[in-house]
């Protein structure tokens, strides 16, 4: 799996956020996406799940051949700050409904995601009285352990504590080797483990 990006850029109003990305990410390697608060890493992040569409460039993603625009969000799990959980529903019942649109890892199911979360105790719980912490780590869960060849990480440490992000650094090297994961952040703590850094700041205007 291939995302290429070919002189990408995103404009809102007459404002350019960034121009002329021209980046190839690749299977099995791991990316960190850096940059001042508020100079565009989230919105990088964005254009390539899809979720917002880039103002100029392509975005082409490929696995030998190009994949077509209208299933590439099959293939992406993303987790952000921005993205919110279903609160009315308990740990057990989101996960279990998140199958419904992305498949967890093969042996993985929501009983031993809830166990690997520490979060037993909570798994009746409706995700409204978790603690931010806490949701961050079902964001976490539900990003890294579906089955998708691409993960979007953006502030991936938001809210967690010291054992929150001993976690999230466990998930990602047990889980995450043989992936595409892009990392949103300008904390090094969140992304050590990336062999590759783009600086957001080297694109703007």
């Amino acid at each position: 799996m291939k995302i290429l990006l070919s002189d990408a850029g995103k404009r809102y109003n007459r404002e350019w956020i960034f121009r002329h990305v021209t980046y190839e990410f690749n299977a099995g390697e791991a990316y960190a996406v850096t940059g001042n608060n508020g100079s565009g890493k989230s919105t990088l992040l964005q254009i390539i799940s899809g979720a917002v569409q880039h103002s100029e460039g392509t975005i082409e993603y490929n696995n030998g051949s190009t994949i077509a625009a209208d299933v590439q969000h099959r293939l992406v799990a993303m987790a952000a700050p921005y993205l919110e959980l279903p609160e009315e529903m308990t740990l057990e019942e989101f996960l279990t409904f998140h199958q419904s649109f992305k498949t967890f890892l093969p042996g993985l199911t929501v009983k031993k995601i809830i166990a690997l979360l520490g979060l037993e105790k909570a798994a009746a719980k409706q995700i409204r009285y978790f603690s931010s912490g806490m949701k961050q780590r079902v964001k976490l869960a539900q990003a890294i352990l579906s089955d998708v060849p691409v993960v979007l990480l953006d502030e991936p440490c938001t809210n967690l504590d010291a054992d929150g992000i001993s976690l999230y650094h466990r998930l990602v090297n047990a889980y995450c080797a043989d992936r595409l994961v892009i990392v949103s952040s300008n904390d090094e703590v969140e992304y050590n483990f990336c062999q590759h850094k783009i600086s957001i700041m080297d694109y703007k205007q």
